[in-house]
């Protein structure tokens, strides 16, 4: 019995360790931002519809951990969240920036039910802060994805290209990293709406 209490005794204690404990603190961070801006179509110009699949992510960098990369190696940022997974941010980013700076294309979200001229396949294939230069540097952060405009309903291949966005860091520090991402993601996004003004926006006349 008494080599009994003192088990209890000893899981109780444990258990209150585990219960005042408190976790390493952990900075909320996001990109992408809002943009509340329309831009106002070209005149005479027939805005083309375009739905937007969902995009692919990367499994590592998908949900809201900052992935580092030095050589084969991959981590985490430690101390450091999105406030949302990457993929929805990124999604909400390309929202956004065909809202403020499209002039020739409605993109129609996954939850809208406009039929559709074309669908915007995006697969990202890095969203990453790379360490090329040894972890005590500054990394760059690295988004690229590969593009792919289908018609609708054939599905076939219109266009394709590949996006690449290399954003060095000013610091090797997380609110510099974040920047980082940010400005890369803002980047790219602006990149991939010139190109589907200029495929999507041909088809429409």
């Amino acid at each position: 019995m008494i080599r009994t209490a003192a088990v209890l005794l000893g899981a109780v204690a444990l258990a209150g360790c585990a219960l005042l404990s408190t976790p390493d603190p952990v900075q909320l961070y996001r990109f992408g931002g809002d943009s509340g801006a329309t831009p106002a179509a070209a005149p005479g110009t027939a805005l083309a519809s375009v739905s937007l699949r969902r995009i692919q992510f990367p499994d590592a960098a998908a949900d809201d951990r900052l992935l580092a990369v030095t050589g084969a190696e991959a981590a985490y940022i430690a101390g450091a969240r999105w406030v949302s997974p990457a993929e929805d941010l990124f999604t909400d980013a390309l929202v956004n920036a065909f809202s403020a700076d499209s002039r020739r294309v409605r993109l129609i979200g996954r939850q809208e039910l406009t039929p559709a001229d074309m669908i915007l396949d995006l697969d990202v294939r890095a969203f990453e802060a790379r360490y090329d230069r040894g972890q005590d540097a500054a990394p760059t952060v690295r988004v690229s994805a590969r593009a792919r405009m289908l018609r609708f309903p054939e599905r076939t291949v219109m266009a394709e290209r590949l996006f690449t966005v290399d954003q060095p860091a000013a610091d090797n520090r997380v609110s510099a990293i974040v920047a980082a991402f940010d400005a890369a993601t803002a980047e790219l996004n602006g990149q991939l709406v010139a190109w589907t003004d200029s495929v999507a926006g041909g088809e429409a006349g």
